[in-house]
């Protein structure tokens, strides 16, 4: 099946949280704990994440997309504002930037599939407020240089951490080094709800402007459905007691998945060493999630060659995470006239990151947690893959390449 590794490790422990709000009738995640037997599933979930990843606040949200437009409107991010977002990531990243009436700046990715450090400090201008940093595939970013260009430059650091749920940076989670970061529990991701996300910050000031975005401008206090001043003017973004119910599983799973696939990933990629031609992504930091295991061809030729043999497709040709393949921005067909996206100053075309695009027609995805065609991760292992698959998939693999 496709999805995460999340969708694969589903069982008696959700089942058993979701029975407890279905036997409870309380499906909103509002109420008074102990009272008609409402169970706070997400309010137990924030807390225990918020532990879990070392921020002081979480909030639980609808999506990771309603996460990442929750850190834009926390920190004030909106008309004339440029943000620098690199031109490989899903299409959220940078939608957000442009549904919030700022301007999505795209910067080229390196050989570790995130962000290039070297290019960012060409594309600062007077309008940038801040650097969006993905840490695609569950690799993080080089967060220290990224981190010392916005000191130097007095600008917002967003992580978004949507495909890199877990992820550490140096001992640090990810998200928890810029000002705020953004989570995805969608079916594709580390752990997973179906969709949903979460917003984390040790912030108080930006936490309760994210909460307020994510809940028509309440403050983080409110248990109840009582009326009282709002502190801004927001939407509703709001995880439900159901979908608490799985995230609060899913998250106690999350330290256990992420040790099976660093085990699972090191046993594949221990058994395609030393093969002519083929390397592999830079990975910034041990600490990554390991859910994709991606190969780095010496030549787009032989990448190519592979892709045909194996039945899959380069990066660069494999989905909607690659700024070449978002029509959305290059004929800027999803805004009106009047929508200040449809008139910015930044022009998005095919081929305007020729770093980028040489990386990504090299690079092909192997599944090793994420099994997701949309990210050329349709062929691989998945975390349940036994010790005999993982070395038939690394000997097929070996031989489609010795074969070239």
């Amino acid at each position: 099946m496709a999805g995460g590794p999340g969708s694969y490790v589903f069982g008696a422990e959700e089942k058993k949280e979701l029975m407890d709000v279905i036997e409870s009738g309380n499906l909103f995640r509002y109420g008074t704990p102990g009272v008609d037997g409402f169970q706070a599933k997400v309010a137990t979930f924030e807390k225990e994440m918020a532990e879990r990843l070392g921020h002081k606040h979480v909030v639980a949200t609808s999506s990771g997309t309603g996460s990442l437009m929750c850190c834009l409107a926390a920190l004030g991010i909106g008309m004339g504002d440029e943000v620098i977002v690199p031109g490989y990531t899903f299409i959220a990243s940078i939608a957000t930037i442009a549904m919030m009436n700022a301007t999505p700046i795209l910067a080229e990715v390196d050989d570790s599939l995130t962000i290039d450090p070297t290019k960012i400090e060409a594309l600062i201008t007077p309008k940038t407020k801040a650097i969006m940093p993905v840490h695609m595939l569950g690799n993080p970013c080089d967060m220290d240089a990224i981190m010392a260009i916005a000191k130097k430059h007095d600008l917002y650091v967003i992580e978004d951490c949507c495909q890199a749920v877990g992820a550490s940076y140096k001992g640090k989670r990810v998200g928890t080094i810029g000002n705020m970061g953004a989570y995805s529990l969608n079916v594709f991701k580390t752990i997973t709800t179906g969709d949903g996300g979460f917003v984390g910050t040790s912030d108080d000031t930006l936490y309760e402007r994210a909460f307020g975005f994510h809940d028509q401008g309440h403050k983080p206090s409110r248990m109840g459905v009582e009326v009282g001043n709002r502190s801004m003017v927001g939407m509703n973004m709001r995880m439900n007691e159901l979908a608490g119910a799985v995230a609060l599983a899913q998250g106690r799973k999350l330290d256990g998945i992420l040790e099976t696939l660093r085990a699972k990933k090191k046993a594949l990629k221990d058994q395609l060493q030393g093969i002519p031609g083929l390397g592999f992504r830079k990975i910034n930091d041990a600490g990554e999630c390991a859910t994709l295991l991606t190969l780095l061809f010496d030549t787009q030729e032989m990448a190519a060659k592979f892709c045909e043999k194996a039945g899959t497709a380069p990066i660069a040709n494999s989905g909607w995470h690659v700024y070449n393949n978002m029509e959305q921005i290059l004929e800027k067909k999803m805004w009106t006239d009047n929508h200040p996206f449809h008139n910015c100053d930044a022009h998005y075309a095919k081929h305007m990151l020729p770093q980028t695009d040489d990386i990504l027609l090299r690079a092909v995805n192997i599944s090793v947690g994420v099994v997701d065609k949309g990210l050329g991760s349709g062929t691989g292992i998945n975390i349940n893959s036994t010790d005999a698959e993982i070395a038939q998939v690394a000997k097929n693999i070996r031989a489609i390449i010795e074969s070239l």
